[in-house]
């Protein structure tokens, strides 16, 4: 099932798959459908969203239709579109920081949160952590990759400037994935970036996020998925301060995943996160 949510001349597009409990996944509809496994839709009911930074817009953007607060407000109204009255939110890389704030939020419509691939914040502090782990531990195969990648960037930033998102992800393949020659290309064949929303979200919002503020009001089990070879964000180990604001905090670390463990260790992390799923025991359903 397929369709459009509008929301303010936005049009948010989602694909839903699969059975079982409901569960959002916050980001393109294009792209995450691409990432996370079939096996995994036999137990959820997968319903992949768009959020304003990938939605069609006819008009031109201004700033105040895209803050993280009319984003989550875009997700609740998704939410009632489908008439689910508590869901699991999923989110991977910044879109965990939504499924998390969105959690915090509407804490009665939360039955689970999921956080892949998240770093603690995109501080200054934060992404110097997340560059000393790769000057200290990568091999020098991986960083003379990344170097012949970033290479190409100038050129194709210029010829394409609108989906600079997009050719950064692909162009920081070796600090994306344990198969650092991996090609992602493909994930992102079609997928719309409204680059405004990135700009704010990632390179503000996400930098300036406190996501220890509020916790302590919210009594949802949260599962945080990590990959070892994943350079893009902080090192697992910068999660220990604040984990004692979360009141059921739950962490794996993929050892041969990069930033996309769903995709890259599909069956196990399929396994890890239904068997969570089960052990909580909440109820998601309609």
């Amino acid at each position: 099932m397929h369709g459009i949510i509008p929301s303010d001349g936005f049009e948010l597009a989602y694909v839903v798959e699969g059975q079982g409990r409901p569960a959002i996944v916050i980001g393109s509809a294009v792209y995450y459908p691409r990432v996370f496994s079939q096996t995994l839709r036999r137990s959820l009911q997968m319903i992949f969203v768009d959020h304003r930074g990938f939605a069609k817009r006819a008009k031109d953007l201004q700033p105040a239709e895209y803050s993280l607060d009319v984003v989550l407000d875009d997700i609740e109204l998704a939410r009632r579109h489908f008439g689910h009255e508590k869901v699991i939110v999923i989110g991977h890389s910044g879109h965990g920081y939504m499924a998390l704030e969105y959690a915090k939020r509407y804490p009665q419509h939360v039955s689970d949160v999921v956080m892949i691939g998240t770093g603690p914040s995109h501080s200054a502090a934060h992404q110097e952590e997340s560059e000393r782990y790769w000057r200290e531990s990568v091999c020098p195969d991986r960083k003379a990759k990344l170097a012949s990648d970033l290479a190409l960037l100038p050129a194709e930033i210029e010829a394409e400037p609108k989906k600079r998102f997009i050719t950064f992800c692909i162009r920081l393949g070796a600090k994306s994935w344990y198969d650092y020659q991996y090609d992602a290309g493909p994930l992102w064949e079609g997928v719309h970036v409204n680059m405004p929303v990135f700009d704010h979200l990632w390179g503000e919002t996400f930098r300036d996020l406190d996501i220890s503020q509020g916790l302590e009001t919210v009594d949802i089990p949260v599962f945080l998925a990590l990959g070892r070879y994943d350079y893009l964000v902080a090192p697992y180990a910068t999660w220990d301060p604040y984990r004692g604001s979360f009141k059921d905090l739950t962490v794996r670390v993929f050892e041969k995943s990069g930033h996309t463990p769903q995709l890259e260790e599909s069956d196990l992390f399929d396994a890890e996160l239904l068997e969570w799923l089960g052990a909580h025991g909440r109820s998601g359903t309609s």
